[in-house]
């Protein structure tokens, strides 16, 4: 833990040290070699459980997977970045660098914190570089008011979780995630406890988000910068589904019962935000709602509360991370060239950018779940283990299933083939860094297929 929390915080320093010409080159390699130390984690022996580095900070088979993906992310956001941040004054790209390492530390000390305060602490945290990167780096005005929206959502669903764990820890004396699962259960028959039971779960159920309460997120992706859009898809859902899986642990006389209507609304949350994104005319906004619907699944899977779908639910986080943060980095790819998200007058690009083509192919099809990749492996988990608690859950599921691979499609026969509208005659090409960002994306993705006991979590 401390060979990746060390190195983090002093480059920070070297973030602000470095000489200019250096900047991006030093953060990046310095970044990478992060992330490459990082896999190691994926090796530590999971038959113990957790491998402690104190009683406040400590890692096992459920965040491990996450805590490697929040490293992968910081160079690839760091490469994506490069070329829209060229024009700025240095200290402004060393500010922007700066956010995105903090973001990187926050969520290190969340996915790995012990403490359920500690965890609430660092969860909130994760706010602020977040709502600088979107308010201050957006693309349009509107950038202010989805900044809004995306504080307020979350802390409008977060204030009530800060008292229930206070309630909790007066009386079950411990928030430790190492003691707390086997603390013997309260008998919660009240209502108050039904308010409780719920005020643990809406704050992650609004980060992840769970359809009614999605309104931020597709704001947030449309009016972020390319980095904010990745690290907003690829980790921070993933805090809320991380959270409900260690909270859902400790409320489990009353997850039952309770957990149904939010299990309904979140495979009809999985047609209804796949529905929206056929309509959709911009390119960002329908990667964004494709987010909901998948985290919708996730929801579902970890709220059914069985082995196969925490496990499904994990697969599906990481497989979700890498794709849909490809998904937008060739997004922003596109719009660098063509000034443009609107995917009709940005369309037929295979013709002049063939091989940007075969990447735009790979990460729709990843996105549709095409066996045998992850992506197919976490959602048929979280099916089976729907369809065994409801044989009825296999209409909503299979519809969704049905509507992904018709907006995916959508998407990438929209943008790729038809005609080229007149005024896109000279694109540049891509770049070599454009391609390595890609390739860092789509490698992991297929390499997972060779070993999926990596991202098992707890079923390893």
């Amino acid at each position: 833990m401390l060979k990746i929390l060390t190195p983090t915080i002093f480059l920070l320093a070297t973030t602000w040290l470095t000489p200019s010409k250096h900047l991006w080159s030093s953060s990046l390699f310095y970044s990478l070699l992060i992330a490459a130390t990082s896999i190691v984690w994926l090796a530590l022996p999971a038959e113990t459980g957790w491998n402690c580095l104190s009683p406040y900070l400590a890692s096992d088979p459920l965040s491990t997977p996450l805590l490697v993906l929040t490293c992968w992310l910081l160079p690839l956001m760091i490469l994506a970045s490069q070329n829209h941040l060229m024009h700025e004054p240095k200290s402004r790209q060393r500010l922007y660098i700066s956010l995105l390492i903090s973001l990187q530390m926050f969520l290190i000390l969340a996915f790995s914190a012990t403490e359920l305060i500690m965890f609430y602490v660092m969860f909130e945290a994760t706010l602020i570089p977040t709502l600088i990167i979107i308010t201050r780096w957006g693309n349009q005005m509107e950038r202010l008011n989805a900044g809004t929206y995306f504080l307020f959502y979350t802390l409008a669903g977060s204030l009530p979780l800060l008292v229930a764990l206070l309630l909790l820890q007066s009386s079950a004396g411990t928030l430790s995630f190492l003691t707390m699962p086997h603390t013997p259960f309260v008998t919660l028959a009240s209502w108050g406890d039904k308010f409780w039971w719920a005020a643990c779960l809406i704050a992650f159920l609004v980060k992840m988000p769970l359809y009614g309460a999605h309104l931020w997120l597709p704001k947030a992706h449309v009016e972020a910068p390319i980095a904010g859009s990745m690290v907003l898809a690829a980790v921070l859902l993933k805090l809320g589904g991380y959270g409900m899986m260690r909270v859902l642990v400790i409320l489990d006389p009353l997850t039952k019962d309770l957990s149904y209507p939010f299990i309904i609304l979140a495979l009809w949350g999985v047609i209804m935000a796949g529905s929206i994104c056929l309509r959709q005319t911009d390119l960002k906004s329908l990667i964004a709602y494709s987010s909901v619907s998948h985290m919708g699944l996730v929801a579902a899977g970890i709220l059914i509360q069985t082995p196969w779908g925490f496990t499904g639910a994990l697969i599906l986080m990481i497989a979700h991370g890498l794709t849909s943060s490809a998904l937008f980095c060739l997004a922003n790819i596109n719009y660098e060239r063509t000034h443009t998200r609107t995917m009709l007058v940005a369309r037929g690009l295979q013709v002049v950018l063939p091989l940007t083509a075969t990447w735009w192919f790979l990460a729709s099809l990843a996105n549709l779940a095409l066996p045998p990749l992850p992506n197919l492996m976490g959602e048929l988990m979280i099916i089976s283990s729907l369809f065994n608690w409801s044989p009825l859950t296999l209409f909503l599921t299979g519809t969704g299933m049905l509507i992904t691979a018709g907006y995916s499609l959508h998407m990438f026969l929209t943008t790729q083939r038809g005609p080229l509208t007149s005024h896109l005659l000279s694109l540049d090409p891509l770049h070599s860094r454009e391609h390595l960002l890609l390739a860092l994306h789509l490698i992991p993705l297929l390499l997972l297929v060779m070993k999926p006991e990596l991202i098992w979590g707890w079923a390893s």
